[in-house]
């Protein structure tokens, strides 16, 4: 891994605020009381992680991630007993036994074909089990759009934004209950106001610009950069008072299997 592929958790909690919104809108939807076992698969650094063991005390909560600096910065949330995070890649996760809650937030948008380990997952549910994920679905914003346009060096064929890496909700619907859960899904689009220079190229440096400058060198990197930046503009220009808004659809889905 170069420094560039590497996650920045200072960087990506930049917009940490606007990034923790859907995680709780999503976890409003689950419904468990007193989950003795709790899984986030993605956690990142872990402050949300953290979350889910002030909303259920008596849980054993555990955050899977596969990054080492954020895992790094997680640590500062760890609670012997209670809350743990280990390194570990979601394609290949296979939880101990049965799980009670199963989070994944903001992460399968990186996994091709994730439908078929969410039905894996499913059938890892405790009986009465929650399963609660949420996906960007911006792939057709100019967020992602003017970037794939730039993407023209065979080098960024495989870093480019997809057209298309997640369902829509009825997709997701769909998904869980041919799991056998009792599910719901929806989408919400986030209008975050924010401030300082270029702030829509500061949004995506931590995501979706950053395996995209890992495959180049320094010189070809700002080059990309200053373009991007350039193009972010014009697509969102700031207000009159210096703020720019930034349209962010997700997608959401929660299933419960029954017992």
């Amino acid at each position: 891994m170069t420094d560039a592929d590497a996650w920045d958790p200072v960087q990506y909690l930049r917009f940490g605020d606007e990034r923790a919104r859907p995680f709780v809108d999503l976890l409003a939807r689950v419904g468990s009381v007193d989950p003795g076992v709790v899984v986030d698969l993605g956690c990142g650094e872990g402050a949300l992680t953290a979350g889910l063991a002030q909303r259920w005390p008596r849980a054993r909560v555990t955050g899977i991630d596969s990054s080492a600096e954020m895992l790094a910065a997680a640590a500062v949330h760890a609670v012997p007993g209670r809350v743990d995070f280990v390194a570990g890649d979601v394609r290949e996760w296979r939880p101990a036994g049965p799980v009670d809650v199963l989070v994944t937030n903001a992460v399968l948008h990186w996994v091709p074909g994730h439908e078929e380990l969410l039905g894996r997952w499913a059938q890892q549910l405790a009986p009465g089990g929650w399963l609660a994920l949420q996906v960007p679905g911006n792939h057709a914003a100019p967020t992602h759009r003017l970037l794939a346009e730039l993407c023209t060096d065979e080098r960024l064929a495989g870093a480019a934004p997809p057209p298309r890496p997640v369902l829509d909700p009825a997709g997701y619907l769909a998904v869980l209950e041919a799991a056998g859960l009792r599910a719901e899904a929806w989408e919400t689009t986030y209008l975050h106001v924010l401030s300082g220079p270029d702030p829509a190229l500061g949004w995506v440096r931590s995501t979706v610009l950053r395996p995209v400058l890992a495959r180049l060198d320094d010189g070809e990197a700002a080059e990309l950069t200053a373009a991007y930046a350039a193009a972010l503009r014009l697509a969102y220009p700031p207000r009159a008072d210096g703020t720019t808004v930034l349209p962010f659809r997700r997608v959401f889905a929660v299933g419960r299997r029954d017992g």
